[in-house]
């Protein structure tokens, strides 16, 4: 049909056609609204009892507080978009600026992390709060950096191999490696330079030092509230979720839950999607789109799409995180910020959130109670918390969370705890990640009315799902209104 066609007819083609979407995380529950805007007939097969997929809320010792995901990236300004057409705006929040702090450092100690950085790396090696974590020899070593030629006939890739040779293992293993495990679940020595930070290689040739470059690059933050790079929302990320469904009700999409899908079949000009329950009926599409998570999502693909293999080549990090409500009058004065960043193999677990040092909406609902998450599990190991009951995980977590804090924790002071597993997807900025993600959504693409969005395509966060699968189900409906 052509796309000077009278509206009419176009209507009347969207909602002749059926879209089916396998998932019903933010990935999916977005594309799913995006056909849904043009009057095709949506469906959301969901395999667990909720939606939502990296965003879980749940009560715990009756605090409503986020489980999952807490907040979102402002970069692109995608998902604050998609809050305000929600009606969500005016719950957005900031987090409170008290900064987080790096923990295992030698002999035990901590510091606050430096600010100014890009991916961890210092603009200034002798600035004060620098030289607090890597000491006078790691800022002599670093400020070597200014005397060295920079990189003019190519460049690196690897962000560790790069901090390595240029500003020294005391900044690579205290500064950067707490970042990237943190963030990204991985070794610096695995994270692209230009996915994590682009840029950063062409700033490295103008100013002729990598701390130069830094510099350049963390220039237009100067002035900005630390953490002004989230926001999340008050009452919790949950509320997105609920919105998102909500809205796609007042559409008539059709949300099943408690449905897992076995197989996608084609056996004439439209799709059956094979659903995995006794006497459950197939469901026809005349379009396709897989939100699932990527072991499951190539297993579906797989028969339909040449090339596919239906197992992940390099399966993305277990993450569990661990949520506790304390009774701790110690953490008052908040003694390390809004959360902790681990040195590498100075403690089991990678990371903590300070919640209700964090965000003010927490602090109000836990009222005398502290609030502390901890995660477990980065790209290449279980979590330690692999195969434990609950009750050891919370055990750990909260020595762990002692430890970090630097405030001894009593098993008394524990008021309550949820656990949630993750199988995250590989980090979207690990080397070589890139150009395999875009030959895999080449094939893809060469099957008709097929589409994949989700978290091992896009790269981890809302502010990547978001836009690709809006752009995902936008290529999808126009094959359908105009093809």
């Amino acid at each position: 049909m052509s796309v000077d066609a009278p509206l009419g007819k176009l209507y009347d083609r969207a909602h002749a056609n059926h879209a089916v979407v396998v998932g019903g995380g933010i990935a999916g529950l977005v594309a799913a609204r995006e056909f849904a805007k043009v009057g095709m007939r949506v469906t959301v097969l969901e395999a667990r009892d909720r939606v939502g997929g990296a965003i879980r809320s749940g009560e715990v010792a009756g605090i409503p507080l986020d489980l999952g995901a807490e907040s979102f990236a402002t970069r692109g300004g995608h998902v604050r978009r998609l809050v305000d057409e929600l009606g969500l705006g005016a719950a957005v929040v900031q987090p409170n600026g008290g900064g987080a702090w790096l923990a295992g450092l030698p002999r035990g100690g901590a510091a606050p992390l430096p600010k100014g950085g890009v991916l961890g790396i210092p603009a200034n090696p002798f600035a004060d709060d620098v030289r607090a974590v890597i000491g006078w020899p790691g800022a002599w070593r670093a400020y070597l950096d200014r005397l060295r030629p920079p990189l003019t006939i190519g460049h690196e890739h690897s962000l560790g191999r790069l901090v390595r040779s240029r500003l020294g293992r005391a900044v690579l293993e205290r500064l950067v490696a707490p970042v990237t495990t943190g963030v990204y679940s991985a070794h610096p020595d695995d994270i692209d330079v230009d996915v994590a930070a682009p840029g950063l290689n062409a700033a490295l040739t103008r100013a002729g030092s990598l701390t130069g470059a830094v510099a350049e690059l963390a220039a237009p933050r100067q002035g900005k509230a630390p953490g002004a790079a989230v926001l999340g929302i008050d009452g919790g990320m949950g509320r997105l979720v609920d919105a998102l469904a909500a809205d796609l009700a007042t559409a008539d999409v059709v949300i099943r839950t408690g449905t897992p899908v076995a197989a996608l079949r084609r056996p004439g000009s439209a799709w059956e999607v094979e659903i995995a329950v006794d006497d459950a009926e197939p469901v026809e599409a005349d379009v396709v789109v897989v939100a699932a998570e990527e072991a499951a999502a190539r297993r579906l693909l797989a028969p339909h799409v040449p090339g596919l293999t239906d197992e992940p080549a390099r399966p993305g990090p277990a993450v569990h995180i661990v949520t506790l409500v304390l009774d701790a009058p110690q953490l008052d004065a908040c003694p390390r910020g809004t959360g902790v960043l681990t040195v590498p193999g100075s403690f089991r677990a990678k990371a903590l959130t300070h919640a209700t040092a964090k965000w003010q909406w927490v602090a109000q609902r836990a009222g005398a109670h502290h609030v502390v998450r901890v995660s477990f599990g980065s790209q290449g190991e279980a979590p330690v918390t692999e195969g434990l009951d609950d009750e050891k995980i919370a055990a750990l977590a909260l020595e762990e969370a002692g430890a970090m804090l630097g405030v001894p924790l009593a098993t008394a002071q524990l008021r309550g705890f949820a656990i949630e597993r993750f199988a995250q997807s590989q980090p979207a900025a690990t080397i070589g990640l890139r150009a395999e993600t875009d030959r895999t959504r080449e094939a893809i693409r060469g099957t008709a009315a097929l589409g994949v969005v989700g978290a091992w395509l896009a790269g981890t966060g809302l502010a990547q799902v978001v836009p690709d699968a809006v752009a995902e189900a936008d290529r999808l409906r126009r094959g359908v209104l105009f093809d």
